[in-house]
């Protein structure tokens, strides 16, 4: 088992900054790789970023590419989202998840969640 607790969302004004983490625990060795995901209101969840458990590959979802970076710590067995150039439209609970497989862009495969955390970005 994995456990993932987020932490570092709140209020920001549209072009500000933030930095999301995504701290694990338990079996984390067996994960193949991390991802972070959002749902607004009324939507789908949705994939942001993905990182491979070396941080060698990455992924970004079109909407975010050039705004947000993903990275991670494995010492400190943490993952990260940088957030610049906030939007109103990332206002979305943002969800940690990781998954033992390689097909780290597809969301369906994820089968460890952190309990999400609310970013809300003011125009």
């Amino acid at each position: 088992q994995v456990q993932l607790v987020e932490s570092g969302g709140g209020l920001v004004q549209a072009g500000g900054s933030l930095r999301l983490s995504c701290a694990a625990s338990g079996r984390t060795s067996s994960t193949y790789a991390m991802a972070w995901f959002r749902q607004a209101p009324g939507k789908e969840r949705e994939i942001v970023a993905a990182i491979t458990r070396s941080g060698s590959r990455t992924s970004y979802a079109d909407s975010v590419k050039g705004r947000f970076t993903i990275s991670r710590d494995n010492d400190k067995n943490t993952m990260y989202l940088q957030m610049n150039s906030l939007k109103p439209e990332d206002t979305a609970v943002y969800y940690c998840g990781a998954t033992n497989s390689i097909m780290m862009t597809t969301m369906s495969v994820y089968n460890y969640w952190g309990q999400g955390i609310q970013v809300t970005v003011s125009s």
